[in-house]
């Protein structure tokens, strides 16, 4: 039973899972956590006003990186894969980002495309669905870069139909819009067109009226579970599969926006990182509600804590 580390490497945060992969007699995957652990770095940061990774983000990310190189061999890891997604993509100095990954992981970092990183985000997210509540739309809200996929489930395996990756994120849009604390009025609205033209690239590609059931992964909506349920500290077993109605997501919309860095700070489940991201990611998660209700999709919101990681880590099987 091979184990392998998986490592996301996003806007806002580093992620590793280290998890013991047994292959079944129908040639499927079965995969056992054995260490989890996220680290806010922003390596984004300004990445969409300067085009390149600043000196202070990569060291923040050098530090994760190097605890998690440790994290690793110590449960045993025999393979390893990283993945690095929209802030990478974007900056003009990621030479030095790929670097420093090589020298303290001893592998090559892999910067993905959009609709790949749907396509794993997709697997991590489905498989403890009920297939027969295909086709899923699984929604990954990052920190630079939003993906969409629909597909199916059949129990063994996914199938992705359609997937696309778009420019907007929770740190993306706070930078571009939501500049106040709290953000004024004017800018919710800056916001909100923006995001809605970029979704709407995203929606162009992928028919969300033929989903049956939303699956919101990552930080933003894990977050927004917890908030809603009002939990004294953040718990993974809570947030897993718990469900957010439509009113529910737009009263956290309108909660979050309206509230300044001191309020939001004060909440124990609100991560130190997402304090000042937050209120974007929740607008933007608001604004897929809206499109989907409009376009005929499901409205409701099913949180998975499994997503991209669990990905990664299942394409180590091959």
């Amino acid at each position: 039973m091979p184990r392998v580390a998986a490592i996301d490497c996003g806007t806002n945060s580093i992620r590793l899972l280290v998890a013991e992969l047994t292959h079944r007699h129908d040639g499927t995957v079965d995969l056992r956590d054995l260490h989890r652990e996220m680290r806010i770095v922003r390596l984004g940061q300004g990445v969409d006003a300067t085009g390149q990774l600043a000196p202070e983000a990569l060291e923040r990310a050098r530090a994760a990186l190097a605890d998690y190189t440790i994290a690793a061999r110590r449960k045993g890891a025999e393979r390893v894969r990283m993945v690095a997604t929209s802030a990478t993509r974007d900056a003009r100095n990621r030479a030095d980002f790929f670097a420093m990954t090589r020298e303290i992981l001893g592998v090559e970092a892999e910067v993905i495309s959009g609709d790949e990183e749907a396509r794993l985000s997709f697997t991590g997210a489905v498989g403890e669905q009920d297939p027969d509540d295909g086709p899923f739309l699984v929604v990954d809200i990052g920190g630079g870069s939003t993906e969409l996929v629909l597909g199916e489930w059949d129990g063994q395996r996914a199938s992705v139909t359609a997937a696309k990756s778009v420019d907007i994120g929770c740190v993306r849009i706070t930078e571009r819009a939501l500049k106040s604390d709290p953000p004024t009025p004017g800018e919710v609205a800056a916001g909100r067109e923006f995001a809605t033209g970029v979704l709407r690239q995203a929606f162009d590609v992928v028919d969300v009226a033929k989903a049956k059931t939303w699956i919101g992964v990552a930080g933003t909506v894990t977050t927004l579970s917890a908030v809603a349920q009002k939990l004294p500290e953040y718990d993974s077993e809570r947030t897993h599969l718990s469900r957010l109605t439509q009113a529910q997501l737009f009263a956290l919309s309108d909660e979050l926006l309206a509230s300044n860095h001191e309020t939001r700070a004060a909440n124990p489940v609100i991560h130190p990182g997402r304090v000042d991201v937050i209120g974007g990611g929740a607008l933007i998660v608001r604004l897929l509600a809206e499109q989907l209700e409009e376009r005929g999709g499901p409205t409701d919101l099913i949180v998975s804590e499994h997503d991209i990681l669990d990905g990664i880590a299942l394409s180590l099987a091959d």
